[in-house]
């Protein structure tokens, strides 16, 4: 890997310190992804202990994500001139005061608003990051770097938060929550010793290789309903294991592992196929999630065959996300900040646009719904991704582009 991934374009930025950026900012999205999801696992210690009910510690989660979606983008802006070694390293000292905070929280109020301030610092996280971590190398390899930064944010429901829960089971909540608080420490110390401080403008990946904003803005609808679809079914996806498939208890846990597992096979997998295949790594997985909804509303009721498809469902979810970020590093219009910034609005109105709609239909009709809804979502979203593909400009194979490179990485490359 280390002969392909050869030419570095951030200014004295050398291989190896490029790598060791890649896996600190892959361990920041695995904390902030830990910390949106761990109030799910820890709500029967939190409740109780703050005197409050489980739906309105429920909330720390859909609220959280909401912070997201109406922050992005105009953090994004605010912030674009700032040296990413700055803007990162402080978004990362930010979420390790959050989570400290709410370790300490005395009220449910205290704790709602350190989940606020955690919330903007993941908001500006994720419109930087992608673009920081992916512009050291050069375009022809950037899908790999993009899938290898996002197998971070795949291993948080698989790993961080069942370790988390655990951790709270045994220790106390507020434990868990200072766990991370440590985390977000020891990533913004590698930000500051290891990332140049540079003008954003000169980062290799500061701008879209293949820039369009038509189809930009066709990547941000299709990835609203995309992630909409999945998240109808899995936000609910214990209530339909027990209602629909009939599992014990005992078996949600082992049924989740397997899905968080198939998503972290499946961010492998697109490292693979990203940098050759674009769009092919954009239709498939979410081919493959629309087919998994679709069938586990058709043979929900067999529980081998609900067993697979969960595992289909997570592969293709994570495999669907990363292939977004790849594209958004080839279309986007402007500044790649802006565009990610896009994105990360476009996921979060997805997961908070799915989790209502699944409680709605859970409500009215029953979990078996769920997965027909999903799947017509995403069946949506993979028509006009594949309608795109199909206007001709797809043959113009965007990870192949020439990005400026300076004088010292010509020579490098050739050396």
């Amino acid at each position: 890997m280390a002969q392909e991934l050869g030419v570095v374009m951030v200014p004295d930025m050398s291989l190896n310190r490029a790598r060791a950026v890649l896996v600190a900012l892959s361990l920041g999205a695995f904390a902030f992804i830990t910390t949106e999801l761990l109030p799910v696992g820890l709500l029967t210690h939190i409740a109780p202990d703050l005197d409050r009910s489980r739906s309105q510690v429920g909330l720390l989660v859909s609220g959280y994500a909401i912070v997201v979606v109406l922050a992005s983008v105009p953090l994004a802006r605010l912030t674009q001139r700032i040296p990413r070694r700055h803007l990162l390293g402080v978004t990362m000292l930010l979420f390790a005061a959050g989570n400290a905070t709410a370790a300490l929280a005395p009220t449910y109020g205290v704790l709602a608003g350190s989940r606020v301030v955690t919330a903007l610092a993941q908001a500006l996280f994720w419109s930087v990051a992608t673009a920081t971590v992916t512009g050291p190398f050069p375009v022809a390899v950037r899908g790999r770097v993009v899938a290898l930064f996002a197998a971070g944010a795949t291993l948080a429901p698989v790993l961080g938060v069942p370790l988390g829960t655990w951790l709270g089971q045994q220790a106390g909540w507020r434990v868990a929550f200072a766990a991370l608080a440590g985390v977000g420490l020891v990533t913004a110390a590698a930000v500051f010793v290891l990332l140049p401080s540079y003008p954003p403008a000169a980062g290799g990946a500061a701008r879209g290789t293949a820039p369009d904003g038509r189809r930009f803005l066709l990547l941000l609808v299709a990835t609203a309903l995309g992630i909409g679809g999945f998240m109808t079914l899995q936000t609910y996806v214990a209530p339909f294991l027990l209602d629909v498939s009939h599992f014990a208890d005992a078996m949600l846990a082992p049924l989740l592992f397997v899905s968080g597992a198939a998503g972290v096979v499946g961010t492998l997998a697109a490292a693979r196929t990203l940098d050759r295949w674009p769009i092919v790594s954009l239709l498939t997985p979410l081919s493959i999630g629309t087919a998994s909804l679709f069938g586990l509303y058709a043979l929900g009721a067999l529980q081998p065959g609900a067993a697979a498809l969960l595992a289909g469902i997570g592969l293709g979810y994570a495999a669907f996300g990363s292939a977004v970020q790849n594209r958004m590093l080839h279309l986007a219009p402007g500044s790649t900040d802006m565009a990610s910034a896009g994105v990360s609005t476009a996921f979060n109105a997805g997961i908070c646009g799915g989790s209502l709609l699944g409680g709605a239909l859970l409500s009215a009709s029953g979990a078996r719904p769920l997965a027909l809804a999903g799947g017509s979502l995403t069946l949506v979203a993979l028509a006009l991704l594949v309608v795109d593909a199909r206007r001709g400009h797809a043959g113009a194979a965007p990870a192949t582009a020439r990005p400026h490179t300076s004088v010292a990485a010509a020579q490098h490359a050739r050396s």
